[in-house]
């Protein structure tokens, strides 16, 4: 099954005025977790909205045969858990891992009640995330269905790159297993298409992360 990611999400700090975003920072709790840990688990109350203020986070869903499959990641100034602003009892959809060490300010329901009915900006806000969210189940449908692993896995390096930084040269910080998991394949997979981009000197492959190299070269593959 294919899988997109997200790279430009809308920031909740784009749509408050100076003061607010400044009041935003002060009175939200902030929270910092370490590579690797779990920030909430899927079925879990959604009881906070959390705003990325540096590092990585991935969302993961387990399929009904127990397989991970990561949704999106996201970066500085992004939020997930926007489940906390539909109404009470609402449940973590997917899960949420520090892909990196990670810093969050985590806005709790009545807070975020409160934003948005001082600010009509915040409902239309939170209306575009979750139309992001339709749009990218839509490009999964797509993907599944008419691209090839191959090409699934280049384009997921491609918006990791993106995602990690502009430099010419950007570490990856994932592993195989976690880009099969993006791009809806297998371990082996990602691991034949690496190894031949490898050898082609358009990746470095190193323990834990990937390297992309000339990203032209793999722009022009992944079309």
């Amino acid at each position: 099954m294919g899988q997109t990611l997200s790279v430009a999400s809308p920031s909740l700090f784009g749509v408050l005025p100076e003061d607010e975003r400044r009041a935003l920072v002060t009175t939200a709790r902030r929270r910092r977790f370490q590579r690797r840990d779990t920030v909430f688990h899927e079925g879990d109350p959604g009881e906070t909205l959390h705003v990325i203020v540096s590092g990585l986070v991935s969302i993961r869903v387990t399929t009904p045969l127990g397989d991970i499959v990561t949704l999106t990641v996201l970066g500085p100034e992004e939020c997930f858990g926007e489940l906390a602003a539909i109404g009470h009892g609402a449940l973590r959809s997917a899960s949420a891992v520090a892909t990196t060490a990670l810093e969050t300010l985590s806005i709790g329901r009545a807070q975020l009640d409160e934003l948005r009915a001082r600010l009509p900006g915040v409902d239309r806000f939170l209306i575009e995330v979750l139309a992001q969210q339709v749009r990218r189940l839509d490009e999964h449908l797509l993907e599944a269905l008419y691209v090839a692993a191959d090409k699934r896995i280049l384009r997921r390096l491609l918006l990791l790159r993106d995602i990690c930084g502009d430099d010419d040269q950007v570490a990856l910080p994932f592993t195989q297993e976690e880009i099969a998991s993006m791009a809806g394949t297998t371990r082996p997979t990602v691991n034949r298409v690496l190894t031949h981009l490898r050898e082609e000197g358009l990746v470095e492959l190193g323990r834990g992360h990937i390297t992309v190299m000339d990203r032209a070269a793999l722009e022009h593959l992944a079309r």
